[in-house]
């Protein structure tokens, strides 16, 4: 299931098909990396400019560096493009994919045309009418499907070998830096390759932020929220870890957290509002006698580290069968040096949640 599964990316083309045929688009063309990942299985590094176009009878088209062609695909047409002269990466990357594309593609029976209105070429050109694909993708991508989910838990592995490693370093005088470089060592061992991505929150008596040469002190917390990516698709948790042991008022905020998270797995379920959950998690949270809850409550994962649903006041999503989404409720304040954040990664299935992070939540070593 970590491997690119072909029959999954036909059906992920399928319900794309579906929405093109219910809004009458003739052709789909996509070109963010993480879309042509979606379709077609390849995910293709940065520096390189993939593209790939779905025809409304089905027939797939990928346009892919020619050096890095790939032997399993769900695309029907595979042509290269010369990305790279003598070795060196070209910059005009994009103009080249675009003229290969549009050179194999009937233009003239398009009418409608549908691409990510965010990032689509100019170099494109055609007569008709423009329709944003973008909204519908991040739309399709809530719905996991097996092998997507099978690299999500794999990305959380990670992040269990991770908080492993943390535990068995972090005392009063270790440095933010050996401390990052450790654990993301320890991500890439468990995985087994490299990392697609990382990022997060790795600093100490602090509420997030980069590494800083800088070592840990007595009587602080240390807030480490993980998000390596296994093959695209990024893991994100997050543990408080007290560098000595923890004062009553530290422990208190880390029982405010440890509720709403109970919260979360009691009344999580299709259907229920992902705003409403933001608000119930803040009551919870406004009750503690220290700290601020002053952030969003989380938010969908996958191919993107921050995808729908939004956890969030600032939209109305509603919990859908297929979700994976975080929760991360959190308390701030001087007091706490500086604050708790404790997060656990969740699917949400028929009847409720399965938490999909599995290592210890204590606040102790």
């Amino acid at each position: 299931m970590l491997d690119i599964d072909v029959a999954a990316c036909r059906g992920r083309q399928q319900r794309l098909l579906n929405v093109m045929h219910q809004h009458q688009v003739d052709l789909v063309i996509v070109t963010m990396i993480e879309h042509v990942q979606y379709l077609v299985g390849p995910r293709f590094g940065w520096m390189f400019q993939p593209a790939v176009a779905l025809a409304a009878d089905g027939r797939v088209t990928l346009v892919a560096p020619e050096r890095r062609l790939p032997e399993v695909h769900a695309a029907d047409e595979l042509i290269g493009y010369e990305a790279q002269w003598h070795s060196t990466l070209r910059n005009d990357q994009r103009h080249e994919s675009t003229q290969i594309l549009q050179d194999v593609l009937e233009m003239s029976r398009v009418r409608r045309l549908g691409y990510e209105f965010s990032c689509f070429t100019s170099y494109f050109s055609w007569e008709g009418l423009g329709f944003d694909i973008e909204p519908y993708l991040w739309q399709l991508r809530r719905r996991k499907d097996p092998d997507e989910l099978a690299r999500l838990r794999m990305a959380i592995r990670g992040t269990d070998r991770m908080y492993q490693k943390a535990r068995e370093m972090i005392r009063p005088g270790v440095n933010e830096i050996d401390v990052f470089n450790e654990l993301q060592s320890a991500a890439v061992r468990e995985f087994g390759e490299p990392l697609t991505g990382t990022g997060n929150d790795y600093r100490c008596g602090a509420r997030g932020g980069p590494p800083r040469d800088r070592p840990a002190q007595a009587g602080e917390l240390y807030i480490l929220d993980l998000g390596p990516a296994y093959r695209g698709y990024f893991a994100d948790n997050a543990r408080t870890i007290a560098v000595t042991s923890p004062t009553d008022s530290q422990c208190q905020a880390f029982e405010y957290c440890q509720q709403v998270l109970q919260h979360v797995q009691q009344v999580v379920r299709p259907g229920k509002s992902a705003r409403e959950l933001f608000q119930e998690a803040q009551e919870i949270l406004d009750a503690s006698p220290v700290g601020a809850f002053n952030h969003h409550l989380g938010h969908g994962i996958g191919l993107f580290p921050h995808e729908s649903p939004h956890l969030n006041p600032n939209w109305d999503d509603t919990f859908e069968e297929g979700d994976v989404f975080t929760a991360e409720p959190g308390l701030y304040d001087p007091q706490l040096e500086a604050g708790i954040r404790v997060e656990d990664d969740y699917v949400v299935t028929q009847s409720g949640v399965e938490k999909l992070s599995h290592c210890p939540r204590e606040l102790k070593l």
